[in-house]
């Protein structure tokens, strides 16, 4: 399961086996009792002897053959108390259903934690900024920053847009709220400076309130700018100034750049991407770096071409995948050579270049095949290495065709991350465990060298299971999980094998695997899903999250926790893996 935890509650301490389990006839393992959400429904997790009826709240459930459930119930605002009986035990579980939106004040008054920005902020001159708040309808309002004053205009219907998980669900709609009030008004400033926190003034019949805004608004000076260098070993770029903006290319330490704007923690480099300070230095003594390229170096190391860019500043960089082709684009750079060696490479085709713009640089890498192995991209010095990885190669031998291939697998979760749980109180970080040694088995009797990240119950972070990938350099990479949903799914009826896939390059591995599990065991399809999650980030190598079923569902439990099933279903996958194989090393 990906990371639901927090999301569904279930960080709960459970049964770790079925046994244990079952010696409660009763059993429901979710939601905890004084449980939150806000989400305008809840469903429920057991399990019960399947002779005889479950009720909740005097409804009949529906059960699976072996006495399971999972039926959602909706939710008011506040408490909730729902009442589980079976013949003559009962159980009472409270849900509160809080609300994100903000409440309307009756009174001339701004909602709480409305007004914005909501933290210092921080932009070039001439830059537009916004600012806004929920406020009582049908007054005045203004924000006074320095000696400027900032009209906001009453905007009547706020679109509240669902969180990207929703689309787990299929409910992925923006909610339009018509009895709420907006106040919003823009302003660009053209003088550097600290204008301090800005002031909100609403006025209505005569009376006015004031309330000084959270965060300072401060206009830097381009003739004093400061440079960021990053220390991470990826530096995680985003598209915005939080963690709920989407990813870009991450930036390899040692990349420099000059910050354009700042919103709480987060910086904004000046070719648009926002990267948490956390992971950066201020460097002094750096002027605004852009650099020369004048020779691009080239040569081929271990089933692998490295292609070594000669800068004199480490700048930012972004790579896109496409069939056949490589891009990798480099800011705040110019080229000055016009000599490029490209001798005959297993892997590439020929290289071109242009200068997109003065500041944008682009080298196109045209491959000989569809399907790309993987690559890694660091700085050494102020030199840009790119490190791309020859095909497989896939032995000629009828019994043991994978050999020679490595393959990693991610059992999910483990130690105290339990992942998701099954009516009995089963944990999924047991069945991947469980399931992915069975495929490990598999693959080895065909011939495989296997990698595991854990090979019992204990913790292993995310970023240890990334770096395991990227130290063992694998031909693929395949994280086992099995699924669960936010409260606002249906664990009833939501059933089938799911696939996630990040980069381009493992696009084709998530597409195959996915269509023949589903053919070969005649299960449903949940669909293949464009998942930024940490066990497909990895880029030494195609990596792919396999979400195996839903463990919550009454019905796909059974066939989920049946030991035989399981051995067909990784004797299938272990297939699959190798005709993926076959047809991607004759294209």
């Amino acid at each position: 399961m990906i990371q639901f935890l927090g999301l569904l509650g279930l960080s709960a301490t459970f049964p770790t086996s079925l046994a244990s389990a079952q010696e409660k006839s009763l059993l429901v393992v979710y939601p905890r009792n004084n449980y939150q959400t806000k989400a305008e429904k809840v469903f429920f997790i057991g399990t019960a002897p399947s002779s005889g009826n479950v009720f909740i709240n005097g409804q009949v459930v529906i059960r699976s053959k072996s006495g399971h459930f999972a039926p959602s119930f909706p939710l008011k605002l506040g408490e909730n108390l729902f009442k589980i009986s079976y013949q003559n035990q009962k159980i009472k579980i409270k849900v509160t259903r809080n609300t994100n939106q903000s409440i309307i004040p009756e009174s001339l008054a701004f909602a709480k934690n409305s007004l914005f920005p909501k933290s210092d902020i921080a932009r070039m001159p001439g830059e537009i900024i916004c600012f806004g708040a929920i406020a009582t309808p049908n007054a005045n309002a203004i924000v006074q920053l320095g000696n400027v004053n900032i009209p906001l205009l009453p905007q009547i219907q706020h679109v509240q847009l669902p969180s990207h998980i929703v689309a787990l669900t299929g409910q992925n709609q923006p909610k339009i709220r018509d009895n709420i009030t907006k106040y919003q008004g823009c302003k660009t400033l053209d003088s550097p400076g600290d204008f301090g926190k800005p002031l909100f003034k609403l006025t209505q019949a005569g009376q006015t309130l004031t309330q000084e805004g959270v965060g300072r608004v401060q206009i830097l000076s381009p003739k004093q700018v400061e440079v960021a260098e990053i220390t991470a070993n990826m530096g995680l770029t985003r598209t915005g100034p939080n963690t709920s903006y989407s990813r870009l290319t991450p930036l390899p330490q040692g990349t420099q750049a000059v910050i354009s704007g700042k919103e709480g923690k987060w910086l904004r480099l000046d070719y648009g991407a926002w990267i948490n300070s956390k992971e950066t230095r201020i460097v002094s003594n750096v002027i605004q770096p852009q650099s020369i390229i004048r020779g691009v170096g080239y040569k081929q190391i271990s089933q692998t071409t490295e292609i070594t860019f000669l800068l004199d500043s480490p700048v930012p960089i972004d790579v896109q995948q496409g069939n056949k082709t490589f891009i990798l684009t480099l800011y705040n750079a110019t080229a000055q050579t016009d000599t490029i060696r490209t001798d005959n490479d297993p892997l590439i085709s020929r290289l071109d270049w242009r200068q997109v713009n003065p500041k944008k640089l682009q080298y196109t890498f045209t491959l000989k095949t569809d399907q790309q192995w993987g690559y890694k991209l660091r700085y050494i010095g102020k030199s840009l290495v790119l490190t791309m990885r020859h095909p497989s190669k896939l032995e000629r031998s009828r019994y043991r065709p994978l050999s020679g291939i490595k393959i990693l697998l991610d059992p999910g979760h483990g130690g105290h991350e339990s992942g998701a749980v099954g009516p009995t109180g089963y944990q999924e970080k047991d069945v991947n465990l469980v399931v992915s040694k069975l495929l490990r088995q598999e693959l080895v009797r065909r011939g495989a060298i296997v990698v595991m990240t854990r090979e019992e119950d204990k913790n292993v972070s995310l970023a240890n299971r990334q770096l395991i990938i990227t130290q063992e350099k694998p031909a693929i990479s395949l994280s086992i999980h099995y699924n669960a949903l936010p409260d606002t799914g249906n664990a009833e009826k939501t059933k089938g094998i799911g696939t996630f896939w990040y980069h381009p390059q493992a696009h084709s591995l998530a597409m195959f695997l996915q269509n023949y599990l589903v053919k070969k065991l005649k299960r449903p399809s949940y669909g293949v899903f464009w998942g930024n999650l940490a066990l497909t980030r990895p880029a030494i190598a195609p990596s792919i999250l396999l979400e195996l079923g839903f463990i919550i569902n009454p019905d796909e439990f059974e066939w989920i926790t049946n030991e035989k099933e399981q051995k067909k279903l990784v004797k299938v996958l272990a297939d699959g893996i190798i005709k993926w194989f076959k047809d991607s090393l004759t294209r």
